[in-house]
């Protein structure tokens, strides 16, 4: 039985605890031109944000900056870029036309949609050990660029499309998945060598699963050894999971694609985890237990070469063990750390085995936190270096020489991530970063320097070269809104939110962000917009630079207000805030956004009888929930790509917050849409891409059919092709044009 935290007795309106507007508020306008924003300049090249280098990265031995960069004539063209950190000169490394350019397998397609990789040319690349080459994997071949030549080799690989390809540890080995089996190259001598064959059908090798990549954040099956004599590897049994042959609608036609879907409540995959000696080829597998309905989110080797750690995770995610194998003897697994919730464990990546000492750093949120911990490899809690009622959002970088441990977090402000430090013998945190907004530190592999990737609401992002102590030395790439700066001609009626919060019924405060119109006049009044996600692991109210943004920027200058308010259940605000949905999702995230409302029509300036909800994904979701729950509260609602019903959606996203249906049958029922359509009244837009293999289009042909069933009124508009991200100028140009189109017919016209 899960702890409510919500009482619902407290008081349905909120009381407004703060509306500080600190440094953003509406009356300070940035510096520019005067142009109004128009939907089809959104998103078309040059990029508003200006030069947004991705993939950056800090050559081995520190003295050059490499970055993806998109071309001014196509932001989604990407080449190979570097600069000489000791002069500052930025130059192209390597020209993507000299690679030869062909259609993407579909494996790498749905590869590329999980990590939310867009674009062409080079979208990858990995720096040797010694810093003499690059891989780049492009269309499913392997070059091999020699930085101090320039030249680059396409490598011998064979006939089939190569995917999640990597350098070994030492440069020796190029390894790669080919048909569902694990290769390597050895570079010396060219020799091309299958570790595994029998990939095929359901099985697959060295591949990580549908809900690994989707919801685990996990995109490989393979781990290689730092000694590269060994290669750990996870084999994958997809028999048993639901064959699914799914209609993906394109313009020309139809394509039927078969799909293994782990329905939530349904049968997962079966993984093992195996090591395959390079030498003999010979996989000895780790015994996980006789319980084989699990999942195996995270796979590391120790730096020994000699010790494998696997995190062991159990179906209702309540449970996570980290354990420990030796590569002499993987059926004897020591068990390091035990975590157990009530409710679920959040995975994440913050596992580093030191070098110097018999310790590790791990992530836990066991005080209702996130913070970071020390312990010793026999498994005992050496000291909690992190603590408070703050997250931290991921370890930065550990500086075993000098005894540092870098990482990122909220400490200062939850709207915001700044880099800090924290002895590793544990002490004062210090705070490195000092610009308000997002840093994204990168680290080099072995010193304490690095990239900043800063943003703000008023600065796109821009990247920086900083020392340990956080001093910067160079601009990589200043990205200033000058006359020059694409986004200069519309800056001028560029608006900045005020910041604030209400109280939620069970007293936790809610973080809002308020945008007003550019033409403001607080004796009007204006339609308002809400823009929602409102699910787990996501978080809107933040001081950052987003491309989601300029649509708001656009309805500003049409006369709306916008408004986002993260609900309880969304991220960075602890466990007490998370676990509120658990086993019932829709019904404390619609009344925190009910609250929202509450508040925004205390506001004279506000038009409370016009609000519109509108969210993609779970947002979207939440946008009917809103729409059909609370009619009284939103005239109008844009659904895009919902879940309608969670037993439609994956095993490891859905058991996460409802259990399973079998043990939650009311909760999967209340949390659905499809109990409240009778409550619609009108005002309706749902889209969806028709070939969403995430959000499976299905979701949104069931609402269309109990609405028309109820002879309900809505419209609907469907994409032909489009995935659930719904990427490409075209589509989404025509999305907004309907979008905005739809809130002044539904907000602004005279009835």
């Amino acid at each position: 039985m899960t702890k409510k935290w919500m009482s619902l007795a407290l008081m349905a309106v909120p009381m407004v605890l703060s509306q500080s507007c600190s440094s953003l508020n509406a009356s300070s306008q940035p510096v520019g031109g005067q142009t109004p924003l128009t939907i089809e300049r959104l998103y078309d090249s040059p990029a508003l944000a200006g030069s947004s280098p991705r993939g950056l990265k800090l050559s081995p031995d520190g003295q050059r900056v490499t970055y993806l960069a998109g071309r001014a004539e196509d932001q989604h063209f990407y080449d190979l870029w570097q600069m000489d950190v000791t002069t500052g000169k930025q130059t192209r490394l390597l020209d993507a036309e000299k690679l030869t350019v062909a259609e993407l397998s579909d494996e790498e397609k749905a590869r590329r949609e999980r990590q939310r990789i867009y674009g062409q040319g080079i979208m990858e690349y990995f720096w040797s050990e010694d810093g003499d080459n690059i891989l780049i994997p492009a269309s499913g071949n392997l070059y091999l660029f020699a930085v101090n030549t320039g030249s680059v080799k396409q490598l011998q690989i064979g006939e089939g499309f190569a995917t999640d390809a990597r350098l070994s540890p030492k440069g020796h080995f190029v390894s790669f998945v080919r048909e569902q089996n694990l290769y390597v190259l050895e570079l010396a001598t060219n020799k091309l060598t299958a570790l595994t064959t029998d990939g095929g059908g359901a099985i697959k090798n060295a591949m990580a699963e549908f809900v690994a990549q989707e919801e685990m954040g996990r995109m490989t099956g393979y781990w290689w050894a730092p000694d590269e004599l060994a290669i750990a590897y996870t084999r994958v049994d997809e028999s048993a999971v639901e064959l699914v042959t799914r209609n993906e609608i394109y313009a020309d036609g139809i394509k039927l694609t078969e799909q293994r879907y782990p329905y939530a409540g349904k049968t997962n995959v079966t993984v093992e985890l195996g090591v395959v000696n390079l030498a003999s080829r010979q996989t000895d597998w780790v015994d996980l237990g006789e319980n084989t309905d699990i999942y195996l989110p995270r796979v590391k080797w120790l730096p020994d070469s000699q010790h494998l750690s696997y995190q062991w995770q159990s179906r209702d995610q309540k449970a996570l063990d980290l354990r420990v194998v030796s590569r002499a003897k993987l059926s004897d697994s020591r068990q390091l750390v035990s975590e157990r919730s009530p409710a679920w464990i959040n995975l994440h990546n913050d596992l580093h085995f030191l070098k110097q000492t018999k310790q590790f750093i791990w992530a836990s949120e066991r005080d209702g936190f996130n913070h970071l911990y020390l312990f010793n490899l026999d498994g005992s809690l050496a000291k909690q270096l992190t603590q408070g009622d703050w997250v931290v959002d991921a370890v930065s970088f550990v500086d075993e020489k000098n005894g540092w441990l870098y990482f990122t977090g909220r400490k200062t402000k939850v709207t915001e991530r700044h880099l800090y430090r924290v002895p590793l013998t544990g002490g004062d945190i210090s705070q490195l970063s000092q610009r308000s907004g997002m840093h994204s530190p990168v680290f080099a592999d072995n010193q304490a320097i690095y990239l900043d990737y800063f943003n703000s609401l008023t600065q796109p992002p821009q990247i920086s070269l900083h020392n340990d102590t956080g001093e910067q030395l160079v601009w990589v790439e200043e990205n200033a809104i000058n006359t020059e700066h694409p986004l200069y001609p519309y800056f001028g009626l560029w608006q900045q939110p005020e910041f604030g919060q209400i109280t939620a019924e069970d007293g936790q405060a809610l973080q809002y962000r308020l945008f007003r119109p550019s033409d403001f006049d607080a004796s009007k009044r204006y339609p308002v917009v809400v823009r929602v996600y409102g699910g787990p692991h996501a978080q809107l109210v933040v001081n950052s630079w987003s491309e989601h943004d300029y649509f708001t920027q656009y309805l500003l200058q049409q006369g709306y207000l916008v408004f986002q308010l993260d609900n309880r259940g969304s991220a960075h605000r602890g466990t007490e805030f998370e676990y509120v949905i658990h086993e019932h999702l829709g019904e404390a995230e619609v009344n925190d956004q009910k609250a929202g409302v509450d508040f925004l029509r205390t506001k004279p300036f506000v038009d409370g009888e016009n609000i519109a909800l509108y969210g993609h994904s779970y947002g979207g979701y939440m946008a009917l929930m809103g729409l059909f729950k609370a009619p009284t509260h939103f005239k109008a609602a844009i659904s895009g790509a919902p879940v309608t019903d969670w037993a439609l959606y994956d095993t490891h996203y859905t058991e996460r917050y409802l259990g399973r249906p079998v043990t939650n049958a009311k909760g999967y029922e209340a949390s659905s849409v499809f109990p409240y359509v009778k409550n619609y009244q009108s005002g309706l837009l749902m889209y969806h891409g028709m070939a969403d293999d995430n959000v499976l289009f299905e979701n949104s042909t069931r609402v269309y059919k109990a609405l028309q069933d109820e002879g309900k009124l809505f419209q609907m508009i469907d994409y032909p092709g489009s995935k659930h991200s719904m990427r490409g100028h075209k589509v989404r140009t025509h999305l907004y044009r309907s979008l905005a189109d739809f809130l002044d017919r539904q907000l602004k016209a005279k009835h």
